[in-house]
């Protein structure tokens, strides 16, 4: 998936300001609007944009606790091990890894005792052999994804600004290609 330099900064716009109005980001952007939803509409559909929603504090929903459990799986179980997590109301992210386990999920819990009661039911799911699980203590970076922005949209101002200086030069005998 290729952004360019226009879906980069409508993608700064709505993580630095995400209650504005598509008008208005058309305003600040100097576009038509149809054009900013037709951007839009091609970044949810390519998977840039993949959400729209607030993102919610588990610790204010009253799990406080977060953990990640790495999971030993069975060969042959991970699929269904992986549907079975997602069954599980504490796990909010799991991912396949490689390394010290064959899963890795994210975890809240009420509690210490909370999140034991989640363990001991996924270790009972068929195909889990162990578990391994590390406490968070407190979030030092927290989920972020405007510095990345900055640093794809740096990345096409010097392709673009490549193309614009290989535009001037006569085209190669082959096309170009």
């Amino acid at each position: 998936m290729a952004v360019d330099a226009l879906d980069t900064r409508i993608l700064r716009l709505l993580l630095e300001q995400p209650r504005t109005s598509a008008r208005e980001y058309a305003r600040l952007l100097g576009i038509a609007r149809g054009t900013l939803q037709a951007r839009l509409d091609r970044l949810e559909r390519d998977g840039v944009i993949t959400g729209t929603g607030p993102r919610l504090s588990p610790a204010a929903l009253g799990h406080p606790v977060l953990a990640f459990v790495h999971i030993e799986v069975t060969q042959g179980h991970l699929d269904p091990v992986s549907d079975a997590l997602a069954e599980v109301p504490e796990i909010i992210e799991a991912f396949s890894i490689t390394g010290g386990g064959d899963l890795m999920a994210r975890v809240v819990a009420r509690d210490a005792a909370h999140l034991e009661d989640v363990i001991q039911r996924l270790v009972q799911f068929p195909g889990v052999v162990r578990t391994r699980t590390e406490m968070a203590l407190r979030e030092r970076v927290p989920y972020r994804m405007t510095g990345l922005l900055r640093a794809v949209e740096q990345d096409v101002r010097r392709k673009d600004t490549g193309r614009s200086r290989g535009r001037s030069a006569a085209p190669a005998a082959d096309g170009g290609v």
